[in-house]
Formats: structure tokens, C-alpha cells, sequence
């Protein structure tokens, strides 16, 4: 049992994205010709998030977007956020995050309509976020010509660290200048 500990601690360490139990078990029946179910692979991934709580180790293992995935504790948040810094020529540019947002909150949406409410041309930019692989083809829409559904893909959820769209910032949750308009009060 505890050399398939290893092995589960194995997958998750190894997969970009994260991986779920369900996802763990035909790989460990094909590789150990051992049949598992879901609950004694969960009770596994229990023990391995377990030993990464101590503080000895500078990852943890979180649970995301169904599956699991190995993240650095937060205490390592500046030598992180320093190597990104540094790594800061492959990031999203302001157009890129601009429909990205659109494409997550109006998923599915066609590349018109994204347009439209980004008032220019976004070909380049949806390009670039299929390349990047944080958005996905989900189809195709019923209007004339048939365009293509877009929607945000698996990896979006891990880059962001959601599990679901409901962890999405809500427009009530995002700080407003207040702006008035009209007479102007002298105290």
C-alpha cells in the first residue's frame, strides 16, 4: 500500500494540470494490474496532504478544479512572485486579459461578440489563448455561418486557482470609484 502511495504522489507531481482520483485509478490498474476505487485513492491523497502540511516542505497539495495538484505554501510567495517577475516577458497582455475575462464570464461566446463588446479586432488574441491552451473551441453556434463557440479551458481554472465559475469575481465584489454627477455641495 504504501509503494502505491508513491506512485499516487507520483501522478499528481507529474501532471500539469490537476488530476483527480477518478483519473488515478485506471492509470494505477494498468501499471499494477491493482483495482482501486476513488474512496481508497482519496484516502491516499488524505495521507499524502498529510506529510506536505508539515512545515518541512515547501509544497502542499490543494484540491482544484475536481482533481488535485502540488502548489507552494504561500510563506514562499515572494521568491515565487519574484521568479514570475523574472519570467515576466511570457505574460498575458492587457489585451489577451481583456478576452480572456469576456470569454469566461460570456462562455460560450463567439469571437464577434467578444469583439463587440471589446470594440476591436480580436483574432490574434484569441489565437494566442488557444496557443496558450486557457481557452478551448466548446462548438459551434446556431447563427448564420455557424462561428465558433469559445470557452475557458481546464487549465485557466489551475492558472487562477478556482474550482468553479462561482469563484469568479463578481462585479459587487470589485472596488468602484463613486462618480456623481450634478450639484456640487459646498461644507
Amino acid at each position: 500500500m504504501e509503494d502505491l502511495i508513491l506512485h499516487v504522489e507520483a501522478l499528481i507531481f507529474a501532471s500539469e494540470q490537476s488530476i483527480s482520483a477518478k483519473d488515478i485509478c485506471p492509470i494505477l490498474l494498468d501499471v499494477h494490474e491493482q483495482v482501486l476505487s476513488e474512496e481508497e485513492v482519496e484516502s491516499m491523497i488524505a495521507r499524502i496532504k498529510q506529510k506536505y502540511d508539515q512545515p518541512e516542505f515547501a509544497l502542499t497539495l490543494v484540491a482544484l478544479n475536481g482533481g488535485y495538484q502540488f502548489l507552494t505554501k504561500p510563506a514562499y510567495y515572494k521568491s515565487i512572485n519574484q521568479l514570475q517577475i523574472n519570467r515576466s516577458k511570457r505574460k498575458l497582455s492587457q489585451a489577451a486579459m481583456e478576452t480572456l475575462s469576456i470569454i469566461a464570464y460570456r462562455q460560450p461566446v463567439t469571437k464577434l461578440e467578444v469583439e463587440q463588446i471589446r470594440g476591436v479586432n480580436c483574432d490574434y488574441t484569441i489565437q494566442k489563448l488557444l496557443e496558450k491552451d486557457l481557452i478551448s473551441i466548446t462548438g459551434k453556434a446556431e447563427s448564420v455561418g455557424k462561428p465558433l463557440l469559445y470557452g475557458t479551458s481546464t487549465l485557466f481554472m489551475d492558472h487562477f486557482g478556482i474550482n468553479t465559475f462561482a469563484e469568479l469575481p463578481q462585479l459587487k465584489d470589485l472596488p468602484t470609484e463613486i462618480n456623481e454627477i450634478g450639484n456640487y455641495k459646498d461644507d
